[in-house]
């Protein structure tokens, strides 16, 4: 189906070419460019499309270049316009075009997850679990005018973001270009997404009265960890249920009361560490709204599950190029957020389409997606050179169901055993350094030497 252009990279990078595919697929300039058209307030297209700056951040994000005008100058014939123009039109990007980038990419990307039979197993059955955490971009440099007489680190900006954990999707994102802005200022946005029938988990910091009531009014429901200042009424003792991995489970039935009178009936749940947190609390306070039948226990273990969205902070951090620290305005940094997001999502369909193949619990366990990026990075550029870019348009044109067998063929070609985790054994405490203290440096080889000698 592909040809047999296509076919050594098949043979030896599979991985690659399907990453590739859904790039074309999900991010073809007609489709970016009708986000940008429909989305865009005050941004216009002059003589730069938006489509030719979401493939220049691409290319960086996913670490084919180290930087944008190292992206800019590998392109320059076909961008068209000065470096200056193509950082203009970045530092202008709305964060509702990334915003909107973001939702219509993970949209047209579900349904292949899907008819794939690449989902994971359900956290809750009969509900769909979203997890909501926020995301804060670390300083930049200080190249703006305002910033280089000043000794503190820019905040680009930050966001609150909506994992699927079930197809392992950044569903959406709420951007906001105000780094000390509290997280919770962005709650109005999200409450109007919320959907009958969603199951919402959160840490305390989106706990708070309107943000509870508001997913309660709309007949979905919350597991979100108790805020210390949240108002509540006991309404009998609490009681022992049982125990789970690291903790006992206790609950108690709660109400809580907003300012207008109304009243919300809830279940408070205490889970009592064997181990303290990291922060030292010895006991975790979680309140939901799900009926009795969904037992404590379950709940307990569900909440637990935010890590999932801790992971996928850390593979944008690690694995893609999602804090650009040269990009100190703040709708540019944000942007180049959005497109490590979509990036992250293109590498949940390849490792959805490895699980459809190999079966999810080999592919959560033992498939690095650190090696996959790396893969990905390294065969890009050499790939793009041998199969010039018309014939990659024929990933645009397949049906879902046609793009789905060519997922399917890719995986099945992979070998595994080149993705490999090598998971760490528990950090041990740093050996305390006592030698040498007055000497500003010491010879590696003489050292080597005397431990040789003795």
């Amino acid at each position: 189906m592909l040809g047999k252009i296509f076919q050594r990279f098949v043979d030896k990078s599979p991985i690659c070419v399907m990453a590739r595919g859904l790039l074309e697929r999900v991010l073809s300039s007609d489709s970016v460019d009708e986000v940008f058209e429909r989305s865009a307030n005050r941004q216009y297209t002059r003589d730069l499309l938006f489509s030719t700056t979401v493939d220049l951040m691409s290319h960086v994000v996913c670490g084919q270049r180290k930087s944008v005008h190292a992206a800019y100058q590998a392109n320059v014939d076909e961008i068209g316009v000065s470096v200056t123009s193509v950082y203009n039109k970045l530092n202008g990007v709305e964060t509702v075009t990334s915003q909107s980038l973001v939702r219509d990419t993970a949209e047209s990307v579900q349904p292949i997850i899907e008819k794939m039979g690449g989902t994971i197993p359900p956290l809750l059955p009969g509900y769909r679990v979203k997890i909501l955490d926020g995301n804060c971009l670390p300083a930049t440099d200080h190249r703006i005018r305002e910033l280089r007489q000043s000794a503190a680190g820019p905040l680009p900006g930050k966001s609150l973001v909506v994992l699927d954990p079930q197809l392992k999707l950044a569903v959406d994102v709420f951007p906001c270009e105000d780094g000390h802005a509290q997280e919770r200022s962005l709650l109005d946005q999200v409450l109007p997404t919320v959907e009958a029938g969603d199951c919402w988990i959160e840490d305390r910091n989106f706990c708070t009265l309107k943000f509870l009531f508001g997913i309660a009014h709309r007949d979905a429901f919350f597991v979100i960890r108790q805020h210390g200042n949240l108002p509540w009424e006991p309404m009998a003792k609490m009681r022992r249920i049982g125990e789970v991995e690291g903790g006992t489970v206790y609950e108690q039935p709660i109400r809580l009361r907003d300012d207008e009178g109304n009243e919300l009936r809830l279940r408070r749940i205490r889970v009592h560490l064997h181990e303290p947190t990291r922060d030292g609390d010895r006991d975790v306070f979680i309140i939901t709204n799900l009926p009795k039948k969904i037992n404590a226990k379950t709940i307990a273990v569900l909440y637990r599950k935010r890590w999932t969205i801790e992971n996928a902070f850390q593979e944008l951090a690690e694995h893609l190029n999602s804090e650009i620290n040269t990009l100190g305005y703040p709708k540019a940094a944000l942007f180049a957020f959005c497109i490590a997001l979509i990036a992250y999502n293109v590498m949940s369909v390849v490792k959805a389409a490895l699980r459809s193949v190999h079966g999810s619990e080999k592919i959560e366990t033992e498939v690095s997606g650190y090696y996959v990026a790396d893969e990905i990075a390294a065969t890009y550029r050499g790939m793009m050179i041998a199969i010039a870019a018309k014939h990659w348009r024929v990933f645009r044109t397949m049906s879902d169901r046609e793009f789905v067998k060519v997922l399917r063929m890719l995986a099945s070609n992979v070998n595994l055993a080149h993705y490999k985790k090598h998971p760490r054994a528990p950090k041990k405490p740093p050996t305390k350094r006592t030698h040498y203290k007055k000497q500003p440096h010491v010879s590696t080889f003489r050292l080597i030497a005397e431990r040789s000698v003795s």
